[in-house]
């Protein structure tokens, strides 16, 4: 009809078949080759050890972050007060160093503390010190404030450093004819003077003696790892030709 030529529908059915068998027979349909199981074991072997190793390299940064910071946050915690301590040793003539070196043992820079017995701030005084302070100084106001409420004064850092500086200028003042006087000072300070002179005595005419003859003459234990501990930091400061001896059992009386 009008010319038009019709399939037979058995036909069609059959090129259609053909051309889609012919599908995937070009050239840009080249059909992929089945993985090689040791090449995708090889390379997810690669991937989890690049996962490994860029944590690995996370957590040592982060482990390094925080040591740092943990060693810049100590410096300043300790050095934060070290123009107080200069000033104040300036004033009673000591070392700074030496200052420095028992807050470190006393409170490590805790201006908050409060001792056993009652010692108040970052050198520890007691209050009975700190109203003898304050009698020396000829000031009403501040004997007064140590009468009523020592706590508040002594536990500021400026206030408890020149109190400590007062009194071991005074422990000072006894040994200042001694080589080493340190370590006297540093046994008055925690045991007492009056203990320290007991551990200072020698026979008539005998020569004084020497720091380590002192310590090893200190018969509370306590009181002598004290001293060795404030040594050993304390001529750590000066430098390393300086050194003390080992602590060593207290000699019976």
């Amino acid at each position: 009809m009008f010319g038009r030529k019709f399939l037979d529908p058995t036909k069609t059915k059959e090129l259609e078949g053909k051309a889609w068998g012919n599908r995937g027979k070009g050239k840009g349909n080249v059909r992929t080759p089945p993985l090689n199981p040791d090449l995708h074991r090889s390379s997810f072997y690669l991937t989890f050890v690049s996962f490994f190793m860029k944590r690995l390299f996370a957590a040592i940064l982060i482990v390094l972050t925080i040591a740092l910071g943990g060693y810049l946050f100590n410096h300043y915690w300790i050095h934060r007060f070290d123009s107080l301590i200069a000033r104040q040793a300036a004033v009673y003539r000591l070392d700074p160093d030496l200052i420095w070196s028992i807050i470190h043992e006393e409170t490590y820079f805790r201006p908050w503390k409060t001792g056993q017995a009652g010692e108040i701030g970052l050198m520890q005084i007691t209050p009975a010190v700190g109203r003898e302070w304050a009698a020396e100084t000829g000031m009403r106001e501040l004997e007064r404030q140590m009468a009523q409420d020592p706590a508040s004064l002594l536990r500021d850092p400026e206030r408890s450093i020149q109190v400590g500086c007062w009194y071991l200028e005074k422990l000072h003042e006894q040994y200042r004819d001694i080589a080493d006087p340190e370590p006297r000072m540093i046994a008055g300070y925690n045991a007492g003077p009056s203990r320290a002179a007991e551990w200072n005595k020698v026979s008539e005419g005998a020569k004084p003696l020497s720091a380590e003859e002192f310590i090893n003459k200190i018969d509370i234990p306590s009181t002598r790892a004290y001293v060795v501990s404030i040594m050993e930091r304390y001529r750590k400061l000066k430098g390393p030709a300086q050194s003390v001896t080992q602590l060593q059992p207290a000699r019976p009386r």
